[in-house]
């Protein structure tokens, strides 16, 4: 197939590879984008994991949660320009949508859209303030998590939201996982929430770029094995260190307030 220029800088942006490699790659790959990044990747190319964050150009982020921290939500009002979502109005009327998003018990984005707020629906309300700013804007992101105990956290003037689901009720942990979350962005809770599928993509990247160092074939899938455990280390949250005491992981962490502590499920959202 035909490799177009949009293509190849989709590729650039998306890597941080150069020109000619990204162009390599997708034709090595027959155009297949995520082929392309295994392509780099096999090479050698440090190109990041892919994440599970749900990424919008500007916009406000609400994490929040009900008064007993049984429920939270964590949800995007996006918009075009960082001047509209600094703008305290445009903050604020995020907010009262995220408050509604509580109140009203709402479970997806869409059902968010036919809530009212003072009569007037949540959609109609978007539609009003498009209106009045000239920037597009919506509900762009919705997420939300039930637990025994959900601790919220904002970080960076709206720009990123995260929720945490606990076993039972823990304030300070709560928040200092919520933070550990935000900065080191795991991929999953444990090795275990991580899927098959994507363990079995990293090894098979790792074999191949052991064997392009000209490690011998049979050494391959033991030095692929100590790779995989870095990678898990570096990439789920409980075997990642502690950002607050980098001598414990952060399963030790929780072992240390309570050995029943522990976290279920986390959501971050963040503005691209």
């Amino acid at each position: 197939m035909s490799i177009t220029a949009a293509d190849i800088n989709k590729l650039r942006q998306a890597t941080g590879a150069g020109m000619m490699d990204c162009r390599k790659a997708l034709t090595e790959s027959n155009g297949d984008f995520e082929a392309a990044i295994d392509w780099l990747r096999k090479q050698g190319q440090k190109v990041a994991a892919k994440r599970s964050d749900r990424e919008a150009k500007e916009g406000v982020i609400i994490a929040q949660t009900t008064a007993d921290h049984k429920a939270g939500i964590v949800l995007c009002i996006s918009c075009e320009t960082d001047f509209v979502s600094k703008n305290a109005e445009f903050v604020a009327f995020a907010q009262s949508i995220a408050d509604a998003a509580l109140s009203n018990n709402v479970m997806s984005a869409e059902e968010l859209n036919a809530v009212e707020i003072n009569g007037a629906k949540v959609s109609d309300m978007i539609n009003d303030k498009l209106a009045a700013i000239g920037e597009k804007i919506g509900v762009s992101k919705f997420e939300r998590m039930d637990a025994p105990y959900v601790a919220s956290y904002i970080h960076g003037a709206h720009r990123m939201g995260v929720l945490v689901a606990l076993t039972k009720e823990a304030e300070e942990a709560g928040k200092d996982v919520a933070m550990q979350i935000a900065a080191m962005n795991p991929l999953a809770v444990d090795e275990n929430s991580i899927s098959p599928e994507t363990i079995e993509r990293e090894k098979n990247i790792a074999i191949e770029m052991i064997k392009a160092e000209g490690k011998p074939a049979e050494m391959a899938e033991k030095i692929a094995a100590g790779k995989m455990n870095k990678f898990f280390k570096d990439n789920t949250l409980m075997a990642q260190a502690f950002v607050k005491d980098g001598n414990k992981s952060v399963a030790d962490y929780l072992k240390s307030i309570d050995a029943d502590l522990k976290v279920t499920d986390f959501k971050r959202v963040a503005l691209g």
